[in-house]
């Protein structure tokens, strides 16, 4: 995809946080172990969904993940334990059965996980409906799809979302958000993505249940 920016392995350390790509949404994921691996910049990685790196539109778009402990940036775990997370989705009940049917196709080709068999084990405690989900032993690996969201700044986005995989390393993805031009979602990504670069997040903007930074604007007209 044009603009998307190649990923780079970090020497090592924490993983970068950020992305120069302002104008797309993106996340870096990766399923390996920290100690073995410290990922690129981007949104989230695979096998248990922890994300590595962001760009300031994807930090704007979802959460401050420069907030969060590193245990507390895994996307399904976000989905199903961060309530402004839960309200953000307005198609809550499609993405979140999609990231238990993941999780599932992960468990079953990585059995001895240790650190994915916690997290299954955590969300099946604190969630009902991961449980009923996790019982159905539905599994599935969706690369691309559409994600609507309700945004407390720029209102309701619908948003094309697209996996990317890095060659150099299979448990390493990047996610990357866009929205089609001319439709009012481009309008409002931009009108984020602007105001992301002038409004970096900071550790205290934004936490987890939240719905607005610091020093944020008003909504933007709709």
């Amino acid at each position: 995809m044009p603009g998307v920016p190649r990923a780079r392995r970090p020497l090592g350390g924490a993983p970068e946080q950020h992305i120069a790509e302002p104008g797309l949404a993106v996340l870096d994921i990766t399923g390996r172990d920290e100690d073995t691996v410290r990922a690129p910049p981007g949104q989230a990685g695979r096998r248990r969904m922890d994300i590595l790196a962001w760009n300031p539109l994807a930090a704007a778009l979802l959460t401050n993940f420069s907030q969060l402990t590193d245990k507390q940036r895994n996307y399904a775990r976000l989905v199903f334990s961060d309530s402004e997370m839960r309200r953000r989705y307005a198609n809550w009940e499609k993405v979140a059965p999609d990231c238990v049917a993941f999780l599932r196709m992960e468990a079953a080709r990585h059995p001895d996980d240790p650190r994915l068999t916690e997290l299954v084990g955590e969300l099946s405690i604190k969630d009902p409906h991961f449980r009923q989900w996790w019982a159905a032993h539905n599994v599935a690996a969706q690369t691309t799809g559409v994600k609507t969201l309700r945004h407390p700044l720029v209102g309701e986005l619908t948003l094309d979302w697209e996996t990317l995989a890095v060659a150099a390393d299979p448990d390493q993805q990047l996610v990357v958000w866009t929205a089609a031009p001319g439709t009012p979602s481009h309008d409002s990504l931009a009108f984020l993505a602007s105001w992301a670069t002038t409004h970096p997040p900071t550790t205290t903007d934004n936490a987890p249940g939240t719905t607005t930074q610091a020093g944020a604007p008003s909504p933007r007209p709709q």
